[in-house]
């Protein structure tokens, strides 16, 4: 990841002089942090041996829950944790259902990504919400000196990440889900409760890029975030997590995040047509995943 990384960025640079500059990367770091905060929280799905394509969807609820909210004349901050934690609950939700009646998870985020842009569509009318508070804006555009707030956030998130993969029980039982869920029954460990909270944690980090994406549009879209999961999915698994689950890196996520973003920006300094980067994203999926299966195939 690292090489290919660095080889992208030198073709770049030569391709274009003004790649380097401060203002080009601010912009790669900025769009980057969206995806990284909720490939965080996809790789703990995907480590676990399952998958959420519902992320979009909940970024998209909550967000219009917080606008409704906020046009209710809440209080931001209080808005802001709520929406928050509704998107934990709606995790919660996919998680129990696909332990409660043991189907697959794709059926269920699949099913549950169409009930909740139907519940954002129903709520709003079909009508975007916009103008809120310069407080809640400021977490979409406003400034800590020469960074934003989504690209401290995203630091923030994968560090938090990174420390409970690696060095917790949590972490260790998520691994343990997607490598040999029956061993971690046998162990005496309950499989379905750590499964609900893996769950739980990716619709956290999907309602924060909700936030987020409300604040950054001063709107909030109930058709907003989409494809959002596809490039969560095709991040985590660039990054070297391995789609049947059992192992996980965050900050390969984390890179595969700044590697896209520099992708997408290069298609624009390239004076390639937007419309490419969706056959770009569907090759990486296909390309990582083929690549992934071949490693596992080879530890097993």
């Amino acid at each position: 990841m690292g090489i290919l990384l660095v080889v992208t960025v030198g073709y770049l640079s030569l391709k274009s002089p003004y790649f380097f500059s401060w203002s080009n990367f601010h912009s790669i770091l900025d769009h980057s942090s969206l995806n990284a905060i909720i490939a965080v929280g996809m790789t703990f799905v995907i480590s676990g041996g399952g998958i959420d394509l519902s992320v979009g969807a909940i970024a998209a609820l909550c967000g219009v829950i917080m606008a409704v909210l906020m046009h209710g004349n809440w209080g931001w901050q209080i808005v802001a944790l709520l929406g928050i934690a509704a998107g934990f609950g709606f995790g919660v939700i996919n998680g129990l259902v696909i332990t409660t009646f043991r189907v697959n998870p794709f059926i269920v985020t699949l099913g549950t990504m169409s009930v909740m842009r139907g519940m954002a569509l129903i709520i709003t009318g079909g009508i975007p919400i916009y103008n809120f508070p310069q407080g809640f804006l400021w977490w979409g555009s406003g400034h800590i000196g020469p960074i934003n707030p989504p690209m401290l956030v995203a630091c923030c998130i994968a560090c938090l990440g990174a420390i409970l993969l690696n060095t917790t029980r949590f972490g260790r039982y998520t691994l343990a889900l997607g490598g040999s869920e029956e061993s971690l029954r046998r162990s005496g460990v309950n499989p379905s409760v750590y499964k609900v909270l893996v769950y739980g944690c990716c619709g956290l980090t999907a309602a924060i890029g909700g936030l987020i994406v409300t604040a950054r549009l001063n709107t909030a879209e109930p058709l907003a975030a989409t494809m959002f999961e596809l490039e969560a999915i095709a991040t985590v698994v660039l990054g070297g997590t391995t789609m049947s689950g059992g192992n996980g890196t965050i900050l390969g996520t984390v890179l595969a995040s700044l590697l896209l973003g520099i992708l997408r920006n290069g298609l624009v300094i390239l004076g390639i047509p937007s419309y490419y980067q969706q056959l770009l994203l569907g090759t990486i999926i296909l390309v990582a995943v083929i690549l992934s299966e071949w490693k596992a195939s080879g530890r097993r």
